[in-house]
């Protein structure tokens, strides 16, 4: 009797980011780009300007959607109090797998007041590939990160962030 053992490893690919602001008077995205350094090294960042600080209330909405014919609701859309969020990390297990991606590459990493432009600076796919692999266990396909920042109840900014698991 022969066994053979398979390892499997997920791997994620950014395809495309997407940003844009709702309220140019509130604030505005000055870069928001993926780039390509070779075939092994691929990051996204953005900054973002905010014109009317300090901010001290913040909503996110996190939506992901999974390509089956168009975009669709996968698995999760919640909107939750950045605020909030920030102070008690652990009360909200789903928002803060995803904040774990991003923390150490941002400045958003501290509970309001916000008074400063945010930044994500050069979030690495081998960082989201370790942290997918690790944890997740999602079906192979492409996929949409759809997130919505809204201050003081106002839609002000949307990013989508594009990406393949294979």
């Amino acid at each position: 009797m022969s066994y053979f053992v398979v390892k499997i490893a997920c791997r994620v690919e950014f395809t495309n980011i997407k940003c844009n602001s709702e309220d140019k008077e509130f604030s505005d995205f000055e870069y928001c780009y993926l780039k390509s350094v070779n075939r092994s090294y691929k990051y996204l960042s953005l900054k973002v300007n905010l014109f009317q600080v300090p901010v001290t209330n913040v909503s996110t909405n996190i939506g992901l959607y999974k390509r089956f014919s168009g975009y669709k609701p996968f698995l999760y859309n919640l909107t939750v109090d950045a605020c909030k969020f920030l102070k008690h990390q652990k009360t909200f297990p789903i928002v803060s797998y995803f904040y774990e991606l991003i923390k150490d590459f941002s400045n958003m990493n501290h509970s309001c007041p916000y008074d400063h432009d945010l930044l994500l600076d050069k979030l690495t796919i081998e960082h989201i590939n370790n942290r997918f692999s690790k944890t997740l266990d999602f079906p192979s396909g492409d996929y949409l990160i759809h997130l919505h920042f809204l201050a003081y109840g106002i839609n002000r900014a949307v990013v989508k962030i594009y990406f393949t698991l294979s």
